[in-house]
């Protein structure tokens, strides 16, 4: 199978419109020293195999991608929408990515697509996967078809990390969205485009990845620092999930 056109349609129009590479112009795209560093420190000391590729997968825009590849020997950041790929790539055309660039490379993929999975497993062997809000905001029917995906590019020597917003940043989020000034401005173009965060349920984001041979080695739960902003000035965090498993 491969994703509902309606996911792919919503994220390749969301990216579309992103006006260009400069980091914080989308909400969930904060300094990785805050999103990705701070999940590093959660997700390293449960990697048996570092010295395999890691799989950036829902890599949007690359900003967390080009942090990784400070830590791993090859990175490969994935995404179903081309639009962001194409800004990805753009970044790592520029001249501030110095090493990181050379060690990072783009491409489109659909992670419910079971050939194409195949394909990049048989191409990289077993992979870690980095993996940050993807499940919450896909269609419902495509979510175990993307957790299976994982546990192909895992297989017996990697590991993954998921982080997923929980269902209280749901309705924080909802709650910003009904505010008499409406949402904030980087969340709007997420609900205009029929993106819904927040919408798997707590206890469905480990069975997902049971129910898929995977075993969930440690979890907890770990703020989501966003771009945007409290109209107090405070900086808008959600709160998510992270597992570990392999």
């Amino acid at each position: 199978m491969s994703v509902t056109s309606r996911y792919k349609d919503a994220w390749e129009g969301f990216w579309h419109e992103v006006p260009g590479t400069e980091p914080g112009e989308v909400i969930w795209d904060a300094d990785p020293t805050l999103t990705a560093g701070q999940h590093l420190a959660l997700y390293e000391p449960h990697i048996d195999a570092p010295g395999l590729a890691l799989v950036d997968l829902g890599c949007g825009n690359g900003t967390q991608t080009f942090y990784l590849a400070d830590r791993f020997p090859r990175v490969l950041g994935v995404d179903l929408s081309p639009s962001a790929i194409t800004l990805a790539r753009a970044a790592a055309g520029s001249a501030d990515r110095g090493e990181t660039a050379g060690a990072t490379e783009f491409r489109v993929l659909d992670a419910t697509d079971k050939d194409a999975v195949a394909a990049l497993h048989a191409e990289t062997g077993d992979c870690n996967v980095y993996m940050r809000g993807v499940l919450h905001q896909s269609d419902p029917k495509d979510r175990r078809a993307l957790v299976d995906g994982i546990a192909v590019l895992v297989g017996d020597r990697g590991r993954a990390f998921v982080v997923e917003l929980a269902e209280a940043a749901g309705r924080r989020l909802a709650g910003l969205a009904q505010s008499p000034d409406g949402p904030p401005p980087k969340l709007r173009p997420v609900f205009r485009h029929g993106i819904v965060p927040g919408a798997v349920a707590d206890s469905d984001v480990a069975d997902l990845f049971t129910a898929a041979g995977l075993t969930v080695l440690t979890g907890g739960e770990t703020p989501l620092i966003t771009t945007e902003y409290e109209r107090d000035g405070s900086r808008i965090e959600l709160p998510s999930l992270w597992l570990v498993v392999g």
